[in-house]
């Protein structure tokens, strides 16, 4: 039986859905950002519309996953 998903990435289906790109395109639209705050990703991800809870769990995977930070 599969795990289901706990913690941040718990968000995706619903990111998805509501704003209607992949994990994927966010996660190409957050590389610029890079090496930047986790807020500043935060507020450029809020400035495409995205609601603060669903940007903040998006950038943590992002950094975790892809930022180093």
């Amino acid at each position: 039986m599969t795990e289901p998903v706990k913690g941040p990435k718990s968000y995706f289906p619903s990111i998805e859905a509501k704003y209607g790109h992949s994990i994927d395109e966010w996660m190409e639209r957050l590389r610029p950002f890079a090496g930047q705050k986790h807020m500043e990703q935060v507020a450029f991800l809020k400035e495409q519309g995205m609601g603060h809870g669903h940007a903040n769990a998006l950038v943590h995977v992002f950094r975790a996953e892809h930022d180093g930070a």
